[in-house]
């Protein structure tokens, strides 16, 4: 019996992912540029975020890495992870959750910064040898709605504690866009960060500009990016934000990436695309680029034709702009109590694959987090609905007043789906 139990820990200590040494990766300059190097080796983040539930959807449509946001002491999950990403040919930005002045973490109290430092001390102890880590991600937009920069110090005192304890891997924290005053408290607080990670929606078109009035020179890895923000979209007369529908998310995410973030070879060492995954944010498929049925969007093969050159064999079905009562979201749509209204999605599915119809009414959210708080999902609003099977559906407008969104979303029966939606108010009578 011991025997036995001997050469099972013996055969478990000699498994290749137990034998294997911590990826040595280091950032070098070469003709001029900003190089990532994986033991030895040039390693361009074509990335996501995500949680580690998708690792071998991202790893088939070519990505090489994903970046997470926490990392924590449950040590059989994060392994867990690890080991998966490792089988995949995956490496893990590694997210080291660090208190935000907005949530009420106090830096002006040496208690709970020294507190903060050893628990991330011993989390990065756990997992640094595994050799599908790639870098440290100390925090996520700390510079989102904060005041007092000694969070700063308190970075340049973690990446100096990790450097310490882990000479292998870089150590990054991302801002929620970034400024000259910005990128000064950095240099002058936490010098001995290796890069920085950039986090830009709408406005990452005016990224090369951003880097030339900042000052900032060094590498940078987008860490987050991806459709147009709630905050940055055109609103309706009663404010409600005007989300792009499936395919023109898909378009911008092409032309995003081929326009500014691969055109970047200097500093650029690539990027995370947000989100390799679903969320409630404003709607539920805001920034997912899959949907809470885990149905692939458009959004997904784009991303694989900007990492691989190459579209999938059988793509997701394409979407323009919904319809209600004939018109769509920029025209403020608001209907009548209790009336009867046509909608039309126009829909297509370039590989000839039938497709169906799935329509829903949810409460507009009313949520005003920011940052990516969480949310909740709207209720669902239980409306008599009537369809003709080709896009097209009639409904009756809620009794009551407010205001509400509807949304399709079109499935091929080959596990992809494009999707939109619309903002509309019922009037009081």
């Amino acid at each position: 019996m011991l025997q036995r139990l001997f050469a099972s820990i013996l055969m478990l200590a000699l498994s290749p992912l137990a034998l294997a040494a911590p990826s040595q990766v280091r950032i070098v300059q070469q003709d001029g540029a900003h190089v990532l190097l994986v033991d030895g080796a040039p390693f361009r983040v074509k990335g996501a975020g995500m949680s580690g539930d998708r690792q071998e959807a991202l790893a088939a449509r070519g990505g090489n890495s994903f970046r997470t946001w926490s990392t924590g002491m449950d040590e059989a999950r994060v392994r867990a992870m690890l080991d998966r990403a490792q089988r995949n040919g995956l490496k893990v930005a590694m997210g080291i959750e660090v208190g935000n002045e907005r949530h009420g973490f106090d830096y002006d109290d040496r208690a709970a910064v020294k507190g903060q430092l050893e628990r991330i001390r011993r989390e990065v102890g756990l997992y640094k040898d595994h050799p599908a880590v790639l870098m440290w991600v100390v925090g996520n937009e700390l510079n989102l709605h904060y005041s007092n920069p000694k969070v700063w110090n308190a970075v340049g005192g973690i990446a100096d504690m990790i450097h310490a304890e882990d000479p292998n891997h870089p150590v990054m924290t991302t801002l929620a866009g970034f400024d000259r005053k910005l990128i000064d408290l950095l240099k002058a607080r936490a010098p001995s960060l290796d890069l920085i990670g950039i986090q830009l929606y709408g406005d990452i078109g005016a990224l090369p500009e951003k880097l030339e009035s900042s000052g900032w020179t060094g590498p940078y890895v987008v860490t987050e990016w991806g459709p147009t923000g709630h905050w940055e979209s055109p609103l309706t007369t009663w404010k409600a934000p005007m989300e792009d529908d499936a395919s023109r998310k898909a378009a911008l995410l092409q032309q995003r990436y081929e326009q500014v973030i691969a055109a970047d070879t200097k500093q650029g060492l690539g990027s995370y695309v947000f989100l390799w995954g679903d969320k409630q944010e404003r709607t539920p498929t805001w920034y997912g680029l899959f949907l809470p049925s885990g149905a692939s969007t458009p959004a997904v093969d784009a991303m694989q034709y900007v990492w691989t050159g190459a579209w999938p064999a059988n793509r997701a079905p394409s979407i323009r702009p919904l319809r209600l009562d004939g018109r769509v979201a920029t025209d403020s749509i608001v209907l009548a109590a209790g009336k009867s209204y046509a909608a039309h999605a126009d829909a297509q599915d370039a590989d000839g694959d039938a497709v169906t119809y799935t329509w829903t009414v949810l409460h507009e959210s009313t949520a005003t987090s920011i940052g990516g708080d969480r949310e909740d999902v709207p209720d669902e609003v239980e409306l008599v609905l009537q369809q003709d099977g080709k896009g097209g559906m009639t409904l009756i407008a809620p009794d009551a007043p407010g205001a509400y969104r509807l949304f399709v979303e079109v499935h091929d029966g080959q596990g992809h789906a494009a999707y939109a939606n619309l903002p509309f108010l019922v009037a009081r009578p």
